[in-house]
């Protein structure tokens, strides 16, 4: 495997490149380039058609409503930014995998080895499927449903995994305390309050106010276990809402 980079890329290939560019200008993605962390490159896929009109669809062998992502432009697209041939190459699917907090690690790791995470942005119909065999090597769902195109997708997997590169977040112990994460035993965040103690009648619990930091723990343990099991009922965590793995690495 190859050493870790210093400035590993995501590059996402799209068919609207200014859409993903204004939401990785932004907030943390935004701040993550500009302190070199990370560098983004937007690739358009349409820059590899092959006819003036800059054709990149077509319609379906065999019949059928809606119009096929063609193979060559982006085969090609891939091919054009590519730098290292075991790089993950991302194809946004609702046939993918289903994204989650182990999946982000995942490709943290891939991104920080390889130096290069590659996103297609699918659209239309969906991609010749020939494009898939020939350079995508992993395919991801952000959930059961369908949307107009894969460039949501592909920012809501850059904005998780950009967040837990070391240095993106001021503070690390806030990404570690996020909902399914390990901390959290793979279930939801707790309940969270700032200023002022009261508001509208409703006042902040007695025991994060009392300084006693193991008690706030608990507190937040517990309260975390609680909203998992009444809210995410199907995560199936133990009473305290910590898993046995998670345990034994503390």
């Amino acid at each position: 495997m190859p050493p870790a980079v210093e400035r590993p890329v995501i590059r996402i290939l799209t068919l609207f490149p200014d859409m993903v560019r204004t939401v990785l200008e932004t907030s943390i993605p935004g701040r993550a380039s500009r302190q070199g962390l990370v560098e983004y490159q937007v690739v358009d896929i349409r820059d590899f058609a092959v006819d003036k009109h800059r054709t990149v669809d077509d319609t379906a062998y065999g019949g059928g409503a809606g119009m096929i992502m063609m193979a060559r432009p982006v085969v090609e697209a891939v091919e054009s930014c590519r730098r290292d041939p075991e790089a993950t190459v991302v194809l946004t699917t609702p046939q993918g995998e289903t994204f989650d907090e182990d999946l982000t690690l995942e490709l943290v790791a891939e991104l920080q080895s390889r130096g290069e995470l590659i996103l297609i942005c699918g659209h239309y119909k969906g991609i010749d499927e020939r494009a898939r065999e020939l350079v995508v090597n992993r395919e991801i769902s952000i959930g059961d449903y369908v949307l107009s195109g894969g460039e949501l997708p592909a920012l809501v997997i850059t904005d998780a995994v950009v967040r837990r590169i070391e240095g993106v977040l001021h503070n690390s112990d806030s990404a570690a305390n996020d909902s399914f994460t390990a901390v959290r035993g793979g279930g939801l965040d707790c309940a969270w309050y700032t200023k002022p103690e009261e508001y509208r009648g409703l006042k902040v619990p007695d025991v994060l106010l009392s300084g006693h930091h193991a008690l706030i723990e608990r507190w937040r343990r517990e309260n975390a276990a609680g909203r998992t099991r009444d809210r995410r009922p199907d995560l199936d965590l133990p009473a305290d809402g910590r898993r046995e793995d998670h345990k034994e690495n503390q």
